[in-house]
């Protein structure tokens, strides 16, 4: 199974007085604009993912939105799940995967630091090997999604993505 993690994209800041409580911070206009950018990018050269799963967040949920459109997908294969929530086990977003037999593609949305948390369990490191940026991903090839086995087929930076993209 490939599994494609996606960190949402920019939100509004908490700090900003019209931010709004965190489960409910939104993509800013930026945030949206750069998102897309990365996600037709990296549409260019994945095949659509079977399943989508989303933190039920607003800023990871209209993440997912947009890549989405990108890959093909359709918004309506979006499903939440609490399991990516921001400190959610790792063990039990893989569990949850491992409930979808035949599924040979995934993309997931989701939040710092439990994304990189998420990387690292399915490479079987013992900490944190990634920091990955907002609307930054990487794919990795599970060969075992549970206990989950794998290897990092790739990870690129939002700023990488969109510089290969104005390239083309």
């Amino acid at each position: 199974m490939l599994l494609y993690i996606v960190r949402h994209g920019i939100a509004i800041d908490r700090q900003d007085p019209k931010s709004p409580s965190d489960p409910e911070r939104y993509l800013t206009p930026e945030g949206m604009k750069k998102t897309r950018e990365v996600a037709k990018g990296i549409a260019s050269f994945i095949d659509p993912p079977k399943l989508l799963l989303s933190s039920p967040y607003v800023r990871a949920f209209q993440t997912a939105e947009i890549f989405a459109e990108a890959c093909g997908a359709g918004k309506s294969k979006i499903e939440r799940s609490d399991s990516l929530l921001p400190g959610g086990e790792p063990a039990a977003f893989f569990r949850e995967l491992a409930r979808r037999k035949s599924v040979e593609s995934a993309m997931c949305f989701g939040h710092a630091p439990q994304l990189d948390e998420l990387l690292a369990f399915a490479l079987g490191a013992k900490r944190d090997l990634t920091e990955l940026k907002k609307a930054g991903a990487a794919c990795v090839e599970l060969t075992r999604v549970y206990p989950p086995a794998g290897r990092l087929v790739w990870l690129v930076t939002p700023k990488a993505i969109r510089n290969l993209a104005k390239r083309k």
